[in-house]
């Protein structure tokens, strides 16, 4: 029987953190609710899939963690950057948020916005054989 795997070998699994300020947990909540469609596309079209953020409401802390399955990351994340909707939002986003990242900016600018974090353990749920 053939296995059947949903991402290529080659996934990139990313996890990446930033503050929420709590006085924009409400807009932040709504916005995402009603993500923009275009920006919801150009997410796919740079191979980014099973994309979510959670919150730890102690700390306000935002969780991102998604997988990407393209072989060009600075190429497709170029092409994210560059879309002018995809820019509206994240000016909108960052506005609610504070990054981490020593000398951040904002998404589109600087030497990043959320700050990606370190796997330190993985798996797929897969059963070893023996």
């Amino acid at each position: 029987m053939a296995e059947f795997t949903k991402y290529p070998a080659s996934t990139r699994r990313v996890t990446q953190i930033i503050r929420l300020k709590p006085s924009s947990l409400e807009a932040y909540k709504e916005c995402h609710a009603n993500a923009w469609p275009e920006v919801l596309k150009q997410i796919h079209e740079c191979n980014i899939r099973d994309y979510s953020i959670a919150l730890d409401k102690v700390t306000f802390t935002l969780f991102a963690t998604f997988k990407y399955i393209g072989t060009d990351w600075d190429t497709d994340m170029k092409k994210m950057s560059d879309n002018p909707v995809v820019q509206r939002w994240w000016e909108m986003t960052d506005s609610m948020q504070e990054s981490f990242i020593d000398g951040a900016v904002a998404s589109k600018e600087g030497p990043g916005w959320w700050k990606d974090l370190e796997e330190v353990f993985y798996t797929d749920g897969e059963a070893l054989s023996s």
